[in-house]
């Protein structure tokens, strides 16, 4: 076969290029440290690295959206601890006020210092987050979450609306994320929320059934001594006869006033019926009576406080009514702080959650660099013998094309 000169040229000279491009092209890929640069150097590896890429943006997603929550948690975690120091504080003021000596203007002291803390837990109730937004509203609210609206009173002088309102949405505001952080607190959970009485069931005064008038006596908050047997009903206690014969008895009110329970009454006695128990004290009178009824979940702790303050205001009461009074306030203060720590307590779980959510996205995000660079990134010692390895070839090709290029036919002749 017959080959022209000009074709040994023409095919030198692609050699050559092609040589030149393929060490320009190792080259490069030193420089930049990338095996794979576009995706025609390496589908399959472009496609794994791709996927690395997106998994790492949404782990960098997931952290911006953690660090956010874990802002919102730390200050909601130090409010409710605010929260609790001030409720401390109001039940010591409370304990105080059970002494027998204390005179009606000394109990109303006492109320202007429980007022000033109560405006103090208002202000943390609506606590921001730096962010525009608060701690405790929920869902959402176009303003402050709790609202002190102006007190409303029946004809009689007695309370019938106003005080502290949660104005937002119950619930809590999340990242929206796999994970879905929490970015606020609900706040009608956090303060609206408590269990009423002991948290099984609520204890309390009654009109006398005889005289209408209120009980010469008074009941503690009473506590569960077998779960088993409790049964949710409405019960009354009724005491009848005069000291020191005098009986009790216990009426299921849920039945339809049905007796379940009756027995000798002596001052302190601890009356016992249907897995519960409580204690009546003071001197009751005949027919005087109380109330034991199934704990809810809305006691809320602004009208708890509220409902102290005007009963320590409250002038001409007596011995048991004010006995009364102040264990139904302790039972309730002690109540919603039980609630605000329950939820303090869940916040702190919720950080917990956070840190280690934190060294997940940590690990995830090392692994899919790992990925992504074994996928893209090139191996140096292979980069630097390939570009060797070209550099030698096109050596080769520039001197095999300097040797065609001086080939001629007239060359021959003449030599």
């Amino acid at each position: 076969m017959r080959l022209a000169t000009n074709n040994m040229f023409d095919a030198s000279i692609a050699t050559l290029q092609r040589r030149q491009q393929e060490m320009q092209e190792a080259q490069q890929r030193l420089t930049s440290g990338k095996r794979v640069e576009k995706a025609s150097d390496d589908p399959t590896g472009a496609a794994r690295a791709e996927r690395a890429r997106t998994s790492i943006g949404q782990v960098d997603a997931s952290q911006r959206a953690l660090e956010a929550s874990r802002n919102s948690m730390t200050l909601a975690e130090s409010a409710l601890g605010d929260a609790n120091e001030l409720m401390q504080q109001i039940r010591e003021t409370l304990v105080a006020a059970g002494n027998a000596s204390y005179s009606d203007p000394e109990r109303k002291g006492l109320a202007t210092k429980i007022q000033g803390l109560r405006d103090q837990l208002l202000a943390i109730a609506n606590r921001t987050d730096g962010a525009g937004g608060y701690l405790f509203s929920g869902q959402g609210t176009s303003g402050v979450p709790f609202l002190d609206n102006p007190v409303q009173r029946d004809a009689n002088g007695a309370r019938i609306g106003g005080g502290v309102g949660f104005e937002g949405i119950s619930g809590s505001v999340t990242t929206g994320n796999l994970e879905n952080y929490p970015l606020s607190v609900d706040g009608r959970a956090a303060w609206e929320q408590a269990r009423s009485g002991n948290g099984s069931f609520e204890t309390g005064p009654a009109p006398n059934v005889l005289t209408g008038k209120a009980s010469t006596g008074y009941i503690d908050s009473g506590r569960v001594t077998d779960p088993a047997l409790v049964t949710g009903d409405s019960y009354s206690i009724v005491i009848s006869g005069t000291a020191p014969s005098q009986t009790y008895t216990v009426f299921n009110e849920s039945q339809g006033h049905v007796p379940v329970a009756s027995d000798n009454y002596s001052g302190g006695n601890t009356i016992k019926f249907d897995g519960m128990a409580m204690t009546v004290a003071g001197t009751p009178s005949d027919g005087d009576s109380f109330s034991v009824k199934p704990s809810t979940a809305d006691l809320k702790l602004f009208e708890v406080l509220d409902r102290t303050i005007e009963s320590l205001k409250t002038t001409g009461r007596t011995a048991p009514e004010i006995t009364q009074s102040n264990l139904m306030n302790l039972r309730d203060v002690d109540a919603v702080m039980g609630n605000l720590a329950n939820v303090r307590s869940q916040v702190g779980e919720q950080m917990n959650n956070l840190d280690g959510s934190e060294s997940r996205l940590q690990t995830l995000k090392v692994y899919n660099q790992a990925e992504q660079s074994a996928a893209e990134d090139l191996d140096m010692t292979q980069g630097i013998s390939d570009f060797q390895n070209q550099q030698t070839g096109y050596d080769a090709a520039l001197k095999t094309y300097s040797m065609v290029q001086r080939m001629s036919l007239f060359q021959y002749i003449n030599s």
